[in-house]
């Protein structure tokens, strides 16, 4: 016999489930709000909790972490009367088991408990519960980052390729270390690859490595990357930036752990288990053609993917705490205590440079704090302080303005010929590219480093754009 959860302020539906589940000789219990659910769920132990979307306090996917890290870890089911494809990408990958419409049949309901409890028990006798790994390093108990610690100990169990998702400054390669440090690999190398800042003419020299003479420059053989992965594991950091006219090599590589270093007339083994970070879109990269699905569907064998700062604020502290006794310690001086204010403020603002801005943060703050021993929110940096006061009043958003672009040319003169849709693609990408360059150079007052910061962007790849448009600080 099972323990049913239903979630729904609908009272036909509640006894309606109520009635069908009884039948199959399990025990249900209701609530009518997103609070009394959860608290439900935290005091008792469920199999199963069906979860409808939209509820008098809130949306039923805002709890579907928290629900999923309740003491009996449940299985949960969204129930919704009008399901659309984002509310199912965020319910799967938040863990539901499954994405129903309303009215749900007895059969449909029926079937999924059947499959649910076979799960369950299947589960129960043949693995151990999920056992959080060692942190190294990574900060945090909400429920999001409790699911990504989950997820690493799977993936650091296997030898199968990861992909790791994530804004930019949310932790991927501190992730991607603490994959490798768990593995059997955890003796060998673990090779950092930034993809965005390698050379594109020098990449492939750099990944696979080249004989003396190969070309003009190379006095002398080098080992690749590649193979200095040997028996260990290749992090690829935005494995997005890898030019299209590589990626067929590498698939190729990943596949058959083999290739030929620039110059050679014989192929090397490389044994490495292959991570890869990315905080751009890839599924619209291959739509846009500017990634491979087959090299896409070889990298995510398993995924993770890494909420925003502003989607665990309950981590904030913690990571601030944590921080500030590091960079205190890396300073030689006492630890500073961080003021009611400055919290405060910590929590207000939303973080979109996410952790990494948080540290840099706490860096200025401790610099302008000099031999003080508590840091107040007037030591935080000035544009943080203006950002969270301009929130604050009515009608604002700390979210950035639209751009909005001057009016597209026509997109063929009179006296030309039509072009295919690949060369007007090309052509409106280029001059979009160029304004949007040229409104960062000017937002930024030219300073290349803010410029990176904002633009999500290596220096050398920036270097590369602002030289292919002629443009200059």
């Amino acid at each position: 016999m099972a323990n049913i959860l239903i979630i729904d302020d609908e009272p036909t539906i509640c006894q309606f489930m109520t009635r069908a589940i009884s039948r199959l000789d399990h025990d249900t219990t209701t609530a009518q709000t997103l609070q009394d659910g959860l608290t439900l769920a935290e005091k008792n132990a469920f199999d199963v909790v069906f979860l409808d979307v939209n509820l008098p306090d809130g949306n039923g996917l805002t709890i579907l972490p928290s629900l999923r890290q309740t003491h009996s870890r449940p299985e949960v089911v969204i129930l919704t009367g009008a399901g659309c494809l984002d509310g199912a990408e965020t319910a799967i990958t938040n863990g539901a088991w499954d994405y129903l419409h309303k009215p749900v049949s007895l059969q449909q309901l029926a079937l999924c408990m059947k499959r649910i409890l076979l799960y369950r028990e299947q589960k129960e006798l043949s693995a151990p519960d999920p056992v959080l790994l060692p942190r190294h390093g990574i900060i945090g108990d909400s429920p999001r980052i409790k699911e990504c610690r989950l997820a690493l100990g799977q993936a650091a169990h296997c030898d199968a390729s990861v992909l790791i998702t994530g804004e930019t400054g949310t932790g991927k390669e501190l992730f991607a270390r603490a994959i490798h440090v768990n593995s059997k690999r955890q003796h060998k190398n673990f090779v950092v690859v930034d993809c965005a800042s390698l050379p594109e003419n020098l990449i492939e020299s750099a990944l696979f490595g080249h004989e003396k003479g190969a070309f003009t420059g190379a006095d002398r053989a080098k080992i690749g990357l590649v193979k200095q992965a040997d028996e260990g594991t290749l992090f690829l950091d935005e494995i997005g930036e890898l030019p299209l006219s590589l990626q067929k090599s590498f698939l190729r590589v990943l596949q058959e752990q083999s290739f030929r270093p620039l110059g050679a007339t014989q192929e090397i083994k490389s044994n490495f288990r292959l991570v890869a970070a990315t905080h751009r879109n890839l599924d619209e990269m291959v739509q846009d053609g500017l990634f491979r699905q087959d090299l896409l569907y070889r990298l995510r064998s398993l995924t993770l993917e890494l909420p925003p700062l502003r989607e665990r604020q309950e981590d904030i502290k913690s990571l601030a705490i944590n921080y500030l006794e590091k960079i205190c310690a890396k300073y030689g001086i006492p630890t500073k205590e961080l003021a009611s204010d400055a919290m405060e403020s910590l929590h207000a603002y939303h973080w979109p440079g996410n952790v990494r801005e948080l540290v840099g943060c706490l860096e200025s703050a401790i610099s302008s704090a000099l031999k003080e021993p508590i840091v107040f929110a007037k030591h935080l940096p000035v544009n943080l302080r203006l950002q969270i006061k301009k929130a604050s009043m009515p009608g604002q958003s700390l979210e950035p303005p639209p751009v909005h672009p001057s009016s597209p040319p026509p997109i063929v003169s009179a006296s030309a010929p039509w072009p295919s849709y690949r060369q007007f693609r090309e052509k409106a990408l280029d001059a979009a590219e160029k304004q949007y360059l040229e409104q960062l150079l000017k937002h930024t007052n030219g300073s290349l480093k803010e410029a990176c910061t904002l633009a999500e962007l290596g220096r050398t790849r920036l270097y590369t754009l602002l030289k292919k448009h002629g443009l200059n600080r």
